[in-house]
């Protein structure tokens, strides 16, 4: 499974982005997707989460009600509308699949990462 992140940048406070996800190979092994940040010293956090078959979302409550996670129906590519940036987004946000069904919460339950892409929100 191949995952490429883009779509991040540098925003000011307030401001919106949209990140891409785009997924190949292999996908049918693929039952959840989802977006992490990773704050400079820190560990991974899971923003958002979406299920392949059943769609159902799940969000940090920092980011709640000003990011929204979607799909392509078609495909597996993943997208995250970021809208109301605070500079406490600002992180290095990586695109994510598991292979197994079930509750996710950290990283060790995703399997395959992106590369990242730097979001940089200024206040």
């Amino acid at each position: 499974v191949q995952l490429v992140e883009s779509g991040g940048g540098l925003v000011q406070a307030g401001g919106s982005l949209r990140l891409s996800c785009e997924v190949s190979d292999r996908t049918f092994e693929i039952y959840i997707m989802g977006w992490f940040l990773q704050a400079p010293g820190k560990e991974r956090e899971l923003v958002a989460s979406i299920g392949r078959f059943d769609g159902i979302i799940d969000y940090q409550d920092s980011v709640k009600g000003r990011f929204t996670i979607s799909r392509d129906s078609d495909n597996l590519n993943v997208y995250l509308e970021m809208n109301n940036l605070k500079p406490e987004d600002m992180a290095i946000y990586y695109c994510a699949a598991s292979s197994y069904a079930g509750i996710h919460r950290v990283e060790r339950d995703f399997d395959y990462w992106g590369q990242g892409t730097q979001v940089t929100v200024s206040s």
